[in-house]
């Protein structure tokens, strides 16, 4: 089946097609008002435009992007959201906590990011927490970070933060994958493969884009999106100091779920982690 012009087939990903997406990523931000704005445009990007090259469907039945803030940047129903999931570490200001800034998916109940029933706010007290965030552990496995880059956020861990290597967390085969441990979402969706790319930015918090796929990505295509993980890294920066989350009446509209217009922000769904 022939690709409509603007779309990127997965199963042939070129680097014509790496390049063009990876303009259009760059320039996402442009205008947006927070950084949850600009990820929501991100993941729908990726959402409506990366499509299976045999039926010309869209080839992702999930697409989310997380953050990593400080617990005390959060607003309350966030803190409490984490609050709940310490299981009796101790809360800090600074900890670090795993947050759903967007996600777009095939269900209308996966499209707003504050109706998550397990990953708003994910506290990442410890490197035992991170360990047992295995897509999170697998990402900076493959990225070269440590646990404690990611914790402490300590300039002096890193070498070199602007040349931070960006890379990807794969997985082939999704189903029986113990780094993919929402088994019944695969299931359910048909979802063939997994892939996550993403780094750190400028403040050393990190962010990662997942894609679940519903064709098999070939580690030819995943390796294009190391250079992808840079081009969202330069749409994200502008809003890592200070506009991080939507705070306009239209960015708050988007908190509850459809209202009749076309989101930014987008949500995973109970059976995707909730």
């Amino acid at each position: 089946m022939e690709v409509i012009r603007g779309t990127f087939a997965l199963e042939e990903f070129t680097l014509t097609q790496m390049l063009e997406l990876g303009s259009s990523l760059r320039e996402i931000g442009n205008g947006a008002k927070s950084m949850e704005e600009a990820s929501g445009r991100i993941v729908r990007h990726l959402y409506e435009n990366l499509v299976s090259r045999e039926t010309g469907q869209r080839a992702c039945a999930l697409v989310r992007l997380f953050k990593t803030h400080a617990f005390g940047q959060l607003d309350e129903e966030l803190r409490q959201f984490a609050r709940a999931r310490l299981a009796g570490a101790a809360e800090t200001s600074a900890m670090k906590c795993l947050v759903l800034l967007a996600t777009a998916g095939d269900k209308p109940g996966w499209n707003s990011r504050w109706e998550s029933e397990g990953h708003k706010a994910i506290p990442l007290p410890n490197e035992a927490a991170i360990t047992n965030a295995p897509m999170i552990s697998g990402l900076l496995s493959q990225t070269g970070l440590s646990a404690g880059v990611i914790l402490r956020a300590d300039s002096s861990l890193m070498l070199d933060a602007e040349n931070t290597n960006f890379n990807v967390f794969h997985v082939p085969e999704a189903k029986g994958s113990p780094y993919v441990p929402a088994q019944d979402f695969v299931s359910a969706l048909g979802v063939k493969s997994v892939l996550g790319f993403g780094g750190l930015l400028p403040s050393r918090d990190l962010f990662a884009v997942i894609l679940f796929s519903k064709i098999r990505i070939p580690r030819a295509t995943a390796e294009f999106f190391t250079t992808l993980g840079l081009m969202v890294r330069l749409a994200l920066s502008p809003f890592d100091h200070d506009a991080a989350f939507a705070q306009s009446e239209a960015g708050m509209a988007t908190r509850r779920g459809p209202s009749g217009t076309r989101q930014n922000n987008e949500e995973m769904g109970r059976h995707a982690h909730g």
